[in-house]
């Protein structure tokens, strides 16, 4: 009690548990149903300096280890359900004590200690794993320590402690509020490079964390307005973009990827049994954490003697499955480990270095190799509706197998976005097809087409899914090419596309908007394809069914309907040809679209469920797709009878100048947000095949301060409704 009232009298007092005296802990150690904690971590703090006995170190450690662990495995078995301090005592105490703050400062003396074994060390780890598992907050403590996060990062030399050091650094990084720096490790290049290809796998579930953006959701603070204030505010380089580059400087890091990507999957795949087994696999392992714990049972490694992998024995019971590891989970070990390779390249695909990775892995022969590999796999239908792909770092609810498949085809859609090297996904007979496509239509060969290696493969139209309209919708984008459009019409993907949309019943709008994404890469400028979706299309409910579908959300749909209106636009110009003549007087699609009155309700419900404040990268499309509506009907001098038809629909409505207003507040925002991005221009470029100094010209006259210009949206708001924000942008 004197020290207690010291302590308020100076500010000096206990800063844990365990300074308490010794006599008090043991006298209410019982009663308070301590389990001998309390007195466990003092002797643990005595015996920790580094001119200590470790052996006697050790010995603590155990008993707490063991303790904790019979938690840890309860709470793994239960389902992870919510912590509460009723249900994990022992846990509950360690922290209360002080427990996390002793076991940090106690194991970096142990373990720069010469006396160092691998069992102490995976005590030690042990320890605070377990922890963290059953308490909530000891995780996030643990990361707050930025100089024993570094420090864990040295203890994965050892391969016989790698994993658990893996594990319990990938928990902290995943709470951790600010990313870690990749260069602030000791002597990573060294460090990863001394790494084997299954600690490299695992190595990169760690890093996943470390070179993705944080994930900012869709509320307000991420606009695109709010992005563009904050990209001016930060100038450097993001967090994630410095040890995406630091990635790449190690040597070897990139070519021992593609190495590990393509490497065989176990080749005992041959028997209806044994895909069954991997089934039963699936639904009974839950991460690779359990996973590797199970493959050092299989390979003879693990210590039988630790309670955790004790308890997991008598987890697996006496299934069958147990007597047949090696053959069983090699498979799923080895695919499990390709989902987080893949993610890694994937980003690195994603990042500003993204021809530096292209070049390395054209160089490095992934495509090639991964195309080998993905001949292998059974690509069949998935029946279950609730297999779904969360971010990196949720937990996930589908097996490793499609987790799999769905990464490689990110991994397409990354590596064909907007790049020559797309034609590498195709083999020479594919490549030889798409050359004799332009060489009947009489059209020059693509460039990139030419100059590509035609000894890669990937047959992209055997892959299901709407993931795969994402691949392929990201190998069509660019520049559109006849020869690929008619490369994929010839092996039925429009009708593929068209069931899905009109028959198939589907209600999902991600799912919807990929499909109308495709069909619209697939269809723009192509008479062929519009002739094709007349064909399919031929009665008027599945007309209808279709423009249902278009019209339930033009956020979703609205890159096809600029495809349609493009598409129109110049047939309308290429009236000497005969085929074009005949698909604009039969087709369905064209003819809706050519009604004026159908093109002024689309642009309306577009300019109307948009504003500057809720612009997102989602649907920042349906101001360019107004955009485009609106170029079109200048180049042929009626401008000002659309911004007339907005005015007459804003008096309609009983909201005279509302959409004017927002319209003029949207191309202002336009005007500040793509004259500064190059990437953004082109793409606006290249899908319409517009140059974009007739989109700068045409934002300008439209933004025109003349009230009396035909071709200003100012002339058409009467002056009581005019309210332009004039401060809206500013940051």
């Amino acid at each position: 009690m004197t020290d207690i009232r010291q302590s308020q009298v100076t500010g000096r007092g206990f800063s844990r548990g365990t300074q308490l005296p010794e006599a008090l802990l043991q006298e209410r150690d019982k009663q308070a149903k301590w389990h001998g904690i309390p007195a466990l971590l003092q002797r643990l703090y005595a015996s920790s300096h580094l001119n200590s006995d470790f052996a006697q170190t050790h010995t603590v450690l155990k008993e707490l280890s063991s303790l904790l662990s019979m938690e840890a495995m309860s709470f793994v078995t239960e389902d992870r359900k919510t912590v509460q301090e009723s249900s994990f005592p022992i846990t509950y105490t360690f922290d209360l004590f002080g427990g996390v703050d002793v076991s940090c400062r106690s194991y970096m003396p142990i373990m720069y200690s010469r006396e160092l074994n691998d069992e102490l060390v995976k005590d030690c780890l042990s320890v605070l794993y377990n922890c963290c598992i059953c308490t909530e907050g000891v995780t996030k403590n643990l990361a707050a320590r930025d100089d024993f996060v570094l420090f864990l990062f040295t203890l994965m030399t050892n391969k016989k402690t790698f994993l658990q050091t893996a594990t319990l650094i990938e928990d902290i990084l995943g709470v951790k509020k600010e990313m870690i720096q990749l260069q602030g490790i000791p002597n990573l290049s060294d460090l990863v490079q001394s790494f084997d290809q299954q600690q490299l796998a695992n190595f990169c579930r760690i890093l996943s964390v470390t070179i993705s953006e944080p994930d900012v959701g869709n509320d307000d603070k991420h606009t695109l307005l709010a992005k563009n204030a904050q990209l001016k505010r930060n100038i450097s380089p993001s967090c994630a973009e410095v040890n995406q580059v630091t990635l790449l400087n190690i040597p070897g890091f990139i070519e021992r990827l593609c190495k590990l990507a393509t490497r065989k999957v176990s080749e005992a795949t041959g028997t209806s049994n044994f895909l069954q087994e991997l089934e039963d696999w699936y639904t009974w392992l839950d991460d690779a954490l359990v996973l590797d714990a199970l493959m050092l049972m299989a390979t003879d490694e693990a210590d039988h003697s630790n309670p955790g992998t004790f308890l997991l024995l008598l987890t697996m019971g006496s299934s069958p499955l147990r007597h047949r590891l090696p053959q069983s989970m090699k498979m799923v070990h080895e695919i499990m480990y390709k989902v987080e390779v893949l993610y890694v390249l994937c980003v690195l695909l994603m990042g500003r270095h993204r021809n530096q990775v292209h070049k390395m892995l054209a160089e490095f022969r992934l495509i090639p190799g991964l195309n080998n590999l993905f001949d292998k796999l059974i690509w069949r239908k998935y029946t279950s509706s609730n297999h779904i792909v969360h971010g990196q770092n949720e937990n996930c609810d589908c097996s490793p197998e499609i987790s799999f498949k769905i990464q490689f085809l990110r991994l397409l859609q990354s590596f064909s976005d907007h790049h020559e090297n797309k034609y590498l996904l195709l083999n020479t007979q594919e490549l030889n097809e798409l050359s004799a496509i332009s060489q009947k239509a009489n059209i020059p060969e693509v460039e990139a087409l030419a100059n590509t290696d035609r000894r890669a493969s990937v047959v992209m139209s055997s892959l299901p899914g709407v993931w795969c309209a994402r691949a392929v919708e990201s190998f069509l984008r660019g520049a559109t090419s006849y020869a690929d459009q008619m490369f994929l019409l010839r092996r039925g993907l429009l009708e593929h596309i068209l069931f899905c949309i009109i028959d198939s019943g589907c209600k999902s709008r991600d799912v919807l908007q990929s499909y109308f994404d495709l069909l619209g890469e697939l269809m723009k400028f192509n008479f062929d394809a519009f002739k094709r979706f007349n064909e399919y299309v031929n009665t008027e409910e599945k007309f209808q069914m279709f423009l249902t579908q278009i019209n339930s959300s033009l956020v979703d749909s609205n890159m096809l309907v600029r495809c349609i209106v493009l598409s129109l636009d110049r047939f309308e110009s290429q009236t000497e040809n005969m085929r074009v003549v005949e698909v604009l007087s039969e087709c369905s699609l064209l003819s809706y679209i050519a009604r004026v009155e159908n093109r002024l309700s689309f642009l309306f419900r577009l300019i109307s469920i948009i504003n500057v404040q809720t612009l997102t990268q989602e649907n920042v499309s349906c101001l360019n797709t107004s955009l485009v509506i609106l170029m079109l009907a200048r180049r042929r001098g009626k401008l000002p009878f659309y911004l007339n038809a907005l005015r007459e629909k804003e008096y309609a409505e009983k909201y005279p100048g509302c959409l004017l207003n927002n319209f003029h507040n949207l191309l202002r925002f336009w005007q500040h947000h793509y004259l500064n991005k190059d990437k953004d221009s082109t793409c606006l470029e290249n899908s319409s095949c517009i140059p974009f100094s007739f989109w700068k010209e045409t934002v300008s006259v439209l933004l025109g301060q003349d009230r009396t210009s035909l071709c200003a949206i100012t002339n058409y708001i009467d002056e009581p409704y005019m309210d332009l924000d004039q401060d809206l942008l500013q940051d």
